[in-house]
């Protein structure tokens, strides 16, 4: 993730200046708590441009067929072909030119994580496969309603554990500490919330930077280090969505406790995760 250099000019004014609307931070309950539920969709991914398929499904979308399209990617999909069988899970989920059907997504998904499970890492198809496993994850923590798939955490912590231990995954090694810090389903275990969490943190999964850097700045279930905590909050508020108040909550809050010396030490750190990121090459193909 690159910081632009205005943010840090923003932020270093938003230290000096101090003019914050704060909300209460006093402990009482988990930063993850303040969180969305775990679960939901799995990050988009762009096409492939190397996928014969996809080719031909955007050829006969962009010419108006999409009876055409779908063919084609069917074929594919039958064929085992992993980009083929993603997309298809991803539009029969978002109900992108088929009749949108959870059940349907839900097949296709498993058929690319039960055929890809030992998908070469780091490689492209490896990102659709842990983009399956991920959506998987959710699909078993909410269930589907009206069908067989019921609310399943022993199954949803499979599909994210595989996803963020072999594949390394930085979405699932974020739900998968916020299913060991929340205690969702399974024992709550705060040391391995906060490995997952700071792995996903580390790869920019802001999310995970938010809900680690609360933790880090309180001293909750870890060391206390609130310049740290406050770094890894100014990333998450810098790339959350509008919608994600919570993220802002837990910043402002922050924000507002910090003393001026933490807040220094936030500003020199964020400058050096910002070099180190100008430099760094990434550690796998992003699903965004």
């Amino acid at each position: 993730m690159r910081v632009p250099a205005e943010f840090l000019s923003v932020a270093l004014f938003a230290f000096t200046v101090g003019l914050t609307a704060a909300y209460a931070f006093d402990g009482t309950r988990s930063p993850a708590n303040v969180a969305p539920t775990v679960g939901g969709d799995a990050p988009e991914a762009p096409l492939a441009s190397g996928s014969h398929s996809l080719r031909a499904w955007a050829r006969a979308r962009q010419a108006g067929d999409m009876e055409a399209a779908l063919k084609s990617l069917e074929e594919s999909a039958r064929n085992g072909e992993v980009m083929a069988l993603w997309k298809l899970g991803r539009m029969y989920a978002n109900g992108d030119f088929v009749k949108q059907s959870d059940m349907r997504a839900f097949e296709y998904f498993r058929t690319l994580a039960d055929s890809y499970a030992d998908e070469m890492p780091c490689t492209r198809p490896a990102v659709f496969v842990a983009s399956a496993f991920v959506t998987l994850g959710g699909y078993y923590i909410t269930g589907i309603p009206g069908s067989n798939i019921k609310p399943d955490a022993f199954h949803a912590h499979d599909m994210f554990n595989h996803a963020a231990s072999y594949f390394g995954d930085r979405e699932a090694q974020y739900r998968l500490g916020r299913m060991y810090l929340d205690g969702q389903g399974i024992a709550r275990d705060t040391k391995q919330a906060v490995r997952w969490l700071s792995l996903a943190a580390s790869k920019a999964q802001y999310q995970a930077q938010a809900v680690f850097g609360a933790l880090l700045f309180k001293g909750e279930t870890v060391a206390r280090d609130a310049g740290r905590g406050l770094m890894w909050l100014m990333l998450a508020q810098a790339a959350a969505t509008p919608q994600e108040t919570w993220i802002t909550d837990l910043y402002n809050a922050a924000l507002k406790q910090a003393t001026e010396i933490e807040r220094a030490a936030a500003l020199v750190d964020l400058q050096h995760w910002t070099a180190q990121s100008r430099s760094r090459c990434r550690e796998q193909p992003s699903a965004r």
